[in-house]
Protein backbone atom coordinates (compact mmCIF):
# COMPACT_ATOMS: atom_id res chain seq x y z
CA UNK A 1 0.00 0.00 0.00
CA UNK A 2 1.25 3.50 -0.86
CA UNK A 3 0.36 6.54 1.25
CA UNK A 4 0.63 10.31 0.89
CA UNK A 5 1.30 12.31 4.06
CA UNK A 6 0.68 16.05 4.12
CA UNK A 7 1.69 17.85 7.31
CA UNK A 8 2.58 21.14 8.94
CA UNK A 9 4.17 22.00 12.25
CA UNK A 10 3.44 25.25 14.03
CA UNK A 11 4.10 27.97 15.07
CA UNK A 12 5.35 29.46 11.81
CA UNK A 13 8.25 31.85 11.54
CA UNK A 14 8.76 33.37 8.10
CA UNK A 15 12.08 34.97 9.07
CA UNK A 16 13.86 31.75 10.02
CA UNK A 17 12.52 28.17 10.13
CA UNK A 18 12.00 27.10 13.75
CA UNK A 19 13.75 24.05 15.15
CA UNK A 20 10.65 21.85 14.75
CA UNK A 21 10.44 22.70 11.03
CA UNK A 22 14.14 21.97 10.52
CA UNK A 23 13.78 18.67 12.38
CA UNK A 24 10.74 17.68 10.29
CA UNK A 25 12.61 18.47 7.07
CA UNK A 26 15.62 16.40 8.13
CA UNK A 27 13.33 13.56 9.15
CA UNK A 28 11.55 13.28 5.80
CA UNK A 29 14.70 13.87 3.76
CA UNK A 30 16.48 11.01 5.56
CA UNK A 31 13.60 8.53 5.20
CA UNK A 32 13.46 6.16 2.20
CA UNK A 33 10.40 7.85 0.71
CA UNK A 34 9.40 7.88 -2.96
CA UNK A 35 8.58 11.60 -3.05
CA UNK A 36 9.38 14.50 -0.72
CA UNK A 37 8.13 18.08 -1.21
CA UNK A 38 9.08 20.44 1.63
CA UNK A 39 7.66 23.96 1.67
CA UNK A 40 7.25 26.91 4.04
CA UNK A 41 3.56 26.21 4.78
CA UNK A 42 3.35 22.45 4.39
CA UNK A 43 5.13 19.27 3.45
CA UNK A 44 4.07 16.33 1.32
CA UNK A 45 5.70 12.91 1.18
CA UNK A 46 4.74 9.65 -0.52
CA UNK A 47 5.91 6.12 0.00
CA UNK A 48 5.11 2.67 1.24
CA UNK A 49 2.75 2.47 4.20
CA UNK A 50 5.40 1.22 6.62
CA UNK A 51 7.81 4.05 5.85
CA UNK A 52 5.13 6.77 5.90
CA UNK A 53 3.66 5.53 9.18
CA UNK A 54 7.13 5.41 10.73
CA UNK A 55 7.62 9.05 9.68
CA UNK A 56 4.26 9.95 11.29
CA UNK A 57 5.27 8.22 14.52
CA UNK A 58 8.68 9.89 14.65
CA UNK A 59 7.23 13.30 13.74
CA UNK A 60 4.53 13.16 16.43
CA UNK A 61 7.05 12.11 19.09
CA UNK A 62 9.91 14.47 18.19
CA UNK A 63 8.32 17.74 17.00
CA UNK A 64 6.79 18.75 20.37
CA UNK A 65 10.15 18.13 22.03
CA UNK A 66 11.72 20.85 19.85
CA UNK A 67 8.98 23.48 20.05
CA UNK A 68 6.03 22.45 17.89
CA UNK A 69 2.73 23.43 19.51
CA UNK A 70 0.53 22.05 16.74
CA UNK A 71 1.04 19.29 14.18
CA UNK A 72 -1.60 18.99 11.49
CA UNK A 73 -1.57 16.01 9.18
CA UNK A 74 -3.57 14.19 6.57
CA UNK A 75 -2.89 10.70 5.25
CA UNK A 76 -4.28 9.56 1.88
CA UNK A 77 -4.25 5.99 0.59
CA UNK A 78 -2.92 6.12 -2.98
CA UNK A 79 -3.24 2.44 -3.91
CA UNK A 80 -3.37 -1.04 -2.45
CA UNK A 81 -6.68 -0.60 -0.60
CA UNK A 82 -7.08 -3.01 2.33
CA UNK A 83 -8.72 -6.24 1.21
CA UNK A 84 -6.88 -6.50 -2.09
CA UNK A 85 -4.60 -4.58 -4.39
CA UNK A 86 -6.68 -2.03 -6.29
CA UNK A 87 -9.99 -3.39 -4.94
CA UNK A 88 -12.69 -0.77 -4.48
CA UNK A 89 -15.08 -0.95 -1.54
Amino acid sequence: MRLRLEFTTEPFDLEEPPEHARMARALVESAPLERVDVGPFGNTVEGGAGVVLEVVDRLLRAAPEVGARRISLQVTVLDGVAGGEGENR
